[in-house]
């Protein structure tokens, strides 16, 4: 991940931004011009990006700069069928930021993507949403104390936001990270495929568009060791191709297009 490198101006929203990144087929569509903002409410056990927890981590970035930056790749990224992507942390933590930030770049004839916890989902104003194109929305537990214990906060406010985008019609994607000893329970699965079924696939007229089923990994290890700070798992290990295929099915039988990785 690349610094913005932008300063700030007197008069202009300022967003708290940890990096950019100019990434394919991880967060949405194409190759996408990604924003990783600063600051997020959750504590997963498995986050691998813990020095994006603290908003005053970030730099602080004017809405101008950002969207020159973004600009600057737009050739690049519409040749490749990609677009925009705002991240974290947790985006809808600076929301005013984001829907100016997403406003530009749909007047700019970009394909936008909010990727987000849902947990601030009533943050997203009914703008914001207009100008959002896809949602990456991360379900990481069908059960209440599960999520909790996971990511330290509870779990309706993203199924509310869930369910709020379906009564739109805002298409989504959903997120569901499959950890060995902690998410990977059957019943929990069967919980997920529920909600996205709830949903519905936008074959069917629902908002869905496909579940990625992602594979827990130890990327951010070194990470906690940099700042100091305990990895929450240390003994978990990977899932097994046998173990995504067998999460998968709770979602292809329920005619949803499902990805692992």
């Amino acid at each position: 991940m690349t610094p913005v490198g932008a300063h700030p101006t007197a008069g202009e929203p300022v967003a708290s931004v940890h990096s950019w990144d100019v990434v394919t087929a991880a967060d949405g569509p194409g190759t996408r011009f990604v924003t990783f903002f600063a600051g997020c409410h959750l504590r997963c056990l498995y986050c691998h990006n813990p020095d994006t927890w603290e908003g005053r981590n970030g730099q602080q970035v004017t809405l101008s700069a950002l969207v020159a930056k973004m600009l600057s790749f737009r050739g690049f990224i519409q040749a490749a069928g990609g677009g925009v992507t705002v991240s974290g942390g947790e985006p809808l933590l600076q929301n005013r930021f984001v829907e100016a930030y997403l406003h530009r770049c749909k007047e700019e004839g970009m394909h936008t993507a909010l990727d987000t916890a849902g947990f601030l989902g009533a943050r997203a104003t009914d703008e914001l949403l207009d100008d959002t194109d896809l949602v990456l929305l991360d379900v990481k537990s069908s059960d209440p104390n599960t999520y909790r214990k996971l990511t330290g906060v509870a779990l309706h406010p993203t199924i509310v936001f869930g369910d709020r985008l379906a009564a739109r019609g805002n298409r989504a994607r959903i997120r569901f990270v499959l950890v060995p000893g902690l998410t990977d329970d059957p019943a929990n699965i069967e919980g997920v495929a529920e909600y996205a079924a709830r949903w519905g696939s936008v074959d069917d007229g629902g908002i869905i568009e496909q579940v990625d089923i992602l594979s827990y990994h130890r990327l951010g290890v070194a990470k906690y060791r940099e700042l100091g700070l305990r990895y929450p798992l240390p003994d978990t290990v990977p899932p097994t191709a046998e173990q995504l295929a067998a999460a998968a099915e709770h979602f292809t039988r329920r005619g949803l297009w499902v990805t692992t990785a």
